[in-house]
């Protein structure tokens, strides 16, 4: 997972700020936080870290949690909310907000949509397509891939719509609902900043 902390968009151009929040989120989604990416959070700059003051407050709410939590605490709740044997408290995965049911029919939809990227799922990880994470990582795929048959504006509005849009929400309220979320409630409230932008960056192409 990339594990880059995203900057202020002076320094750096819309679509790689862009990309560089859908690397975040995956790396923070996908495991407890290790040590490097916590204190690399902590002295992060609280201005926007994509184009718009409207992600600021949320921001500065994600790093202020990760200064205000010990990384054993963040951890701790990672494992309490997304972990544990058998059903988490929070899950992860869009087929579980779209059908009501883990490996569903959303699952197979988004494999196919996936093969048609040319993208699989690497064998060695233990979650499926749908997880959260992986989502993400696509995400920034479509926006810093080299390949630009692939990685467009167009693909990434498809992808987007179909796979993310749809659920994001309630897992963000899943989480921020959760009385054991503290790290992880300032997060969901940026990725659902964050979404709320990207959702109406990609309904003015239509």
């Amino acid at each position: 997972m990339n594990n880059a902390i995203p900057v202020s968009s002076s320094s750096l151009d819309e679509e790689t700020a862009r990309a560089e929040v859908y690397g975040l989120l995956a790396a923070l989604y996908y495991a407890p936080p290790p040590a490097e990416l916590m204190s690399q959070l902590r002295v992060a700059v609280t201005e926007a870290p994509a184009a718009g003051g409207f992600l600021e407050e949320p921001w500065r709410e994600v790093v202020a949690a990760a200064r205000a939590l010990s990384d054993d605490e963040v951890a701790q709740e990672y494992d309490a909310l997304f972990g544990g044997v058998g059903r988490p408290e929070v899950y992860l995965f869009g087929s579980h907000y779209l059908s009501g049911f883990l490996n569903e029919k959303p699952l197979a939809i988004l494999r196919t949509d996936l093969a048609a990227l040319g993208l699989a799922r690497d064998e060695t990880m233990p979650e499926t397509e749908d997880h959260v994470a992986y989502l993400c990582e696509v995400m920034r795929y479509l926006i810093a891939g080299d390949d630009v048959a692939v990685a467009n504006l167009t693909q990434q509005q498809a992808f987007y719509t179909t796979h993310l849009q749809p659920w994001l929400p309630q897992l963000c309220d899943a989480i921020a609902a959760h009385p054991k979320a503290h790290f992880y409630a300032a997060l969901a409230g940026f990725t659902r900043a964050f979404f709320n932008v990207e959702t109406q960056g990609f309904d003015m192409l239509v």
